[in-house]
C-alpha cells in the first residue's frame, strides 16, 4: 500500500467510503471504518484527506467527474436522434448502476448532508455537479446530432436529473431492469418532442462527431 500513488490512495478511499455508506449507513462512516475497508491505516486516511467532510466533498466531486466522462461516452450516433438518444441514455443508466452500492450510498449522503445544517452546501454541490454532467450530455447530443433544443438546456437538465434520480431510487427496490429501461424509452420520447425538427432524421454523411 505504502508504494501507491497519492491519487490512488485517495481513489480507494473514496470508493472504500461509497461501501461503507451502502452498508452501514453514515451513521457509521469514520475514518476508522473507511481506512479500514480501504485496508489503510488512519495515519494514511489522514495523509490524503484532513477529515471525513474533506473526503465527502471529495466523493461528491469524482462522482460528477465521472458523470461528464461517462454522458459523453454514451453518446453514440445512429440513424436517427430518438435511436441515438435511446441509446446515449441505456449506456448512462448501466453506468450509473454499477456498482449498485454506489447508488445507495450517494443518496444516504445526500440525506445525511440535508439533516445536518453545516453540511448541507454538500448536497447542494452534489446536485449541481449532476446538473452539469446533465447539461453536457445534452449539449454534447444536440452538437454530435445538429439539434437545437426547443426548451433551455438548464431546465433539461435538471428533468434528466430528476428523471434519472427517481428512476435509480425505484430501482433499487425492485432491480427490474426492463422496466428502467421502458421508462427511459418514454422520457426519450419526450425530449426528442423538444428538439428542432429538422435534424431529428438523421445521415450518415452529415453527423459532426466530437
Amino acid at each position: 500500500m505504502s508504494r501507491l500513488a497519492a491519487a490512488d490512495r485517495r481513489e480507494l478511499l473514496l470508493t472504500a467510503a461509497a461501501r461503507v455508506i451502502a452498508r452501514d449507513g453514515m451513521v457509521d462512516l469514520t475514518t476508522r471504518a473507511i481506512a479500514a475497508e480501504a485496508g489503510m491505516s488512519q495515519g494514511a486516511f489522514h495523509y490524503c484527506f484532513r477529515s471525513k467532510d474533506e473526503l465527502l466533498a471529495g466523493l461528491i466531486t469524482s462522482t460528477a467527474t465521472h458523470l461528464i466522462e461517462a454522458s459523453i461516452a454514451a453518446i453514440e450516433i445512429r440513424d436517427s436522434l430518438e435511436e441515438t438518444l435511446r441509446g446515449a441514455l441505456r449506456g448512462l443508466w448501466d453506468n450509473i448502476i454499477d456498482p449498485p452500492e454506489k447508488q445507495l450510498a450517494l443518496y444516504e449522503l445526500t440525506v445525511y448532508a440535508l439533516r445536518n445544517s453545516g453540511l448541507r452546501d454538500l448536497s447542494a454541490k452534489q446536485y449541481e455537479g449532476y446538473f452539469i454532467a446533465a447539461a453536457r450530455f445534452l449539449e454534447v447530443a444536440a452538437q454530435r446530432t445538429r439539434t437545437e433544443w426547443t426548451v433551455s438546456v438548464s431546465i433539461l437538465a435538471r428533468l434528466l436529473v430528476t428523471v434519472i434520480d427517481g428512476l435509480g431510487l425505484n430501482w433499487l427496490t425492485d432491480r427490474d431492469r426492463d422496466a428502467a429501461y421502458a421508462v427511459l424509452d418514454v422520457f426519450t420520447q419526450q425530449l426528442v418532442a423538444v428538439a428542432s425538427s429538422a435534424s431529428v432524421a438523421l445521415a450518415s454523411d452529415c453527423v459532426i462527431r466530437t
